[in-house]
């Protein structure tokens, strides 16, 4: 077989064919594994929707399609749920505010009162060893544990602000954060009425 002459001309046709064969194979490979992600992606919110509303994993419920609402210029995702009877378990709702760093996703599961049934961080960048507590820090068995509080009963504010929730330590910038999103989803759930603060901004202490 005669040798390809090494010519400007024959190097950009054989650059050209490489390209397009490296493009048809991640064509390929895209369309192979964006239904399995997709398919894993969904799964996990469902798994997330049943943990913060304390449903079992067995138990057959009913998620509506996400709701998505925009109030002073903050977007929610919220996911109305029903049991096999058509009986409404809550709402889990899903919001990103600034903690110390951008971005903490929160999901809350709300009863049908408004009562925090359970949340959970979808996403963040904070403090490792302090904001980074976030997970875990307000949970029922943890030392800020906002878990069975109403947003309109109880303040859902750190003590340092005159709230209920006790900071994670050394984090308030995060606690605030946190409590913050909280506030505002359950407005966004149920109207203004959160006793908590939902501004924009807090005092960063």
């Amino acid at each position: 077989m005669k040798k390809l002459e090494s010519t400007l001309g024959n190097m950009v046709i054989v650059l050209t064919l490489v390209s397009l064969v490296a493009a048809g194979l991640l064509a390929v490979m895209n369309e192979v594994t964006s239904e399995p992600i997709r398919l894993q992606a969904e799964q996990k919110e469902q798994n997330g929707i049943k943990k913060v509303l304390v449903i079992g994993a067995d138990q057959q419920v009913t998620v509506a399609p996400a709701e998505t609402k925009t109030v002073d210029g903050q977007e929610f995702t919220i996911y109305n749920v029903t049991d096999a009877q058509g009986n409404a378990l809550g709402a889990a709702v899903k919001t990103s505010v600034q903690g110390f760093s951008p971005n903490l996703t929160v999901m809350v599961g709300f009863d049908a009162e408004g009562t925090i049934k359970g949340y959970e961080i979808l996403s963040q960048a904070e403090t490792p060893g302090l904001g980074a507590n976030v997970p875990t820090w307000f949970q029922a068995d943890g030392k800020g544990s906002v878990i069975g509080k109403n947003p309109a009963k109880n303040k859902i504010e750190v003590t340092k602000d005159g709230g209920e929730i006790q900071a994670i330590t050394a984090s308030t910038i995060t606690s605030r954060a946190f409590l913050k999103a909280i506030n505002l989803e359950y407005n966004a759930l149920f109207g203004s009425g959160a006793h908590g603060n939902t501004g924009a901004t807090n005092p960063q202490k």
